[in-house]
């Protein structure tokens, strides 16, 4: 096999870095955006709710055209949509230019991702796609902790968040170059949009724009008290349903939903919308708990996701190499990784206003070894189950569509754990604080007096504080430990659904 389909692949890998690199700039410099254009919070919240909305959506949409527009030239498109639609952000002057290159920029990322795996189906032999497979692998588990910590320290070193956004041009010329010389020109197929899926492309829209977007905005806006949330909800519910019977019987689908019925390909999508749910374990929950508690400025807590990002490529090469045995079951290495995430969540679950970065480290070491452990076995039985060269786009479709949709679930999870969890763990503090405060005043005979002392003040506010941040604490040790239990829900499966697979290169050897 010769180089340049290599390259190709690298370009991609490249283009969907940077798309993710993208979106992380702009989520990082959030307050510096909203600090030059006088946006205040509840408004900078759909900067975030519409680039989910509008990956989700590009990600059903990528590998059907990269079949169609033909796979160098679609990826060329999409790259050249993602530069210019992130250059043009830190020009915009007003929150609705931001808003619509939010979406345009939502889209193009999600077009960008879906096409690595594509790429790695189609131009890949089976004795090395476990290893392309790898490279896709980067970006479940590298690509967002890396771009979280890499955006971080630029808008802190840097301090401009608008020249953060030039990264896009070397990322995407270099993407550019790479895709133009490494892949086949290959042919049009303008044919399939005589029977392109019209009611598919629009229910679509419909349905993860609202699914998306109820998720992200509901806790703000206060779920079903809000009237935006009751039609976001109203169109999920019937669009959803509408959506998946148009795909079951148009002939020529977005998506293929009959490859579900294989049960090692229903095991790899329902498992990686779990793993990228449960991924929050080891990026947002510990950067999170360290910029609200110890008051880390995102440079430094991001350092923390720096020990799982680095760590896979060492470790999704060396998963390859394991599963590219006969006598390796990859049910069994996915149930040892996610011993190791488990492992992790219940040890981070002690947490307490102590902890600092170092008290992370050990745990996201057991991530950094756990979560390549899980992805790779779940990519060799997905894409093992692809049973001709047109189905990998279609394969890639389902399985990147589940992996957007996850992304708003994660934060609607952690979101609901902090909000319930914390309502709770405050108001038990305050009235345990009250009864103790009693106690004492009343074996002390001071209930009949009436202290007006001059720091009144601030000691209600160091109180207030203090509540706050064990609130913090207690919240995050309660996310870990729903983490925990999803992953034991998560081992079930392991042990119910997916067959028994081998590596591309046993597999395809056979027949």
């Amino acid at each position: 096999m010769s180089m340049r389909p290599l390259l190709g692949l690298l370009g991609v890998l490249i283009a969907a870095m940077s798309s993710e690199f993208n979106d992380t700039v702009t989520s990082t410099a959030l307050v510096d955006i909203r600090g030059s254009l006088g946006i205040d919070y509840d408004a900078g919240t759909w900067i975030e709710s519409l680039y989910s909305a509008g990956l989700a959506i590009g990600m059903a949409f990528a590998p059907w055209c990269a079949v169609t527009f033909t796979l160098r030239r679609f990826t060329l498109y999409v790259v050249a949509v993602v530069a210019a639609s992130t250059i043009l952000i830190p020009s915009a002057h007003n929150l609705q230019a931001i808003l619509i290159l939010r979406v345009i920029q939502g889209f193009a990322g999600g077009l960008t991702i879906p096409l690595l795996m594509t790429t790695a189906l189609m131009v890949l032999p089976p004795p090395i796609r476990l290893y392309g497979l790898a490279v896709y692998g980067l970006t479940a588990t590298f690509t967002s902790p890396f771009s979280a910590s890499l955006a971080a320290l630029w808008t802190d070193v840097i301090g401009d968040w608008q020249f953060v956004f030039l990264a896009a041009l070397p990322l995407g010329a270099l993407a550019a170059v790479l895709v133009w010389y490494g892949m086949d020109p290959g042919e049009p197929e303008y044919d399939r949009l005589k029977l392109f899926d019209w009611r598919g492309a629009l229910l679509i829209i419909l349905s993860f724009g609202a699914f998306t977007t109820m998720l992200m905005q509901g806790n703000r806006l206060d779920w079903f008290n809000s009237p935006l949330i009751c039609v976001l909800a109203l169109v999920s519910s019937i669009a959803i349903p509408l959506l998946l019977a148009n795909e079951w019987f148009h002939p020529l689908p977005l998506l293929r939903l009959q490859m579900l019925l294989r049960p090692n390909f229903a095991y790899a999508a329902i498992a990686l919308f779990a793993f990228v749910v449960l991924s929050a374990s080891s990026t947002v929950i510990p950067t999170t708990f360290l910029i609200s508690v110890q008051d880390y400025r995102p440079v430094q807590a991001h350092l923390v996701t720096l020990v799982v990002a680095l760590g896979q490529f060492l470790m999704l090469p060396a998963m390859a190499f394991l599963l590219d045995h006969r006598n390796v079951d990859a049910r069994a290495v996915t149930l040892l990784g996610l011993a190791l995430m488990l492992i992790a969540c219940l040890g981070a679950s002690s947490v307490d206003a102590t902890w600092h970065r170092d008290q992370f480290y050990v745990w996201q070491a057991l991530q950094m070894i756990g979560q390549p452990m899980v992805v790779m076995p779940l990519l060799m039985m997905a894409t093992n189950t692809v049973r001709s060269h047109d189905e990998g786009p279609l394969a890639s479709a389902l399985i990147n569509t589940t992996r957007a949709l996850a992304v708003p679930v994660a934060i609607w999870l952690v979101e609901l754990i902090e909000r319930w969890r914390g309502a709770l763990h405050s108001e038990r503090l305050v009235d345990q604080i009250g009864l103790n405060r009693f106690r004492t005043m009343e074996a002390h005979g001071l209930l009949s007096q009436n202290p007006a002392p001059s720091n009144a003040t601030g000691s209600l506010e160091r109180f207030a504080e203090a509540v706050t941040q064990q609130v913090h604490v207690l919240t995050t040790a309660d996310v870990y430990l729903v983490m925990a239990a999803l992953i034991v829900a998560f081992m079930t499966v392991v042990v119910i659904l997916p067959e028994r697979t081998y590596s591309p290169r046993i597999l395809f050897a056979k027949k």
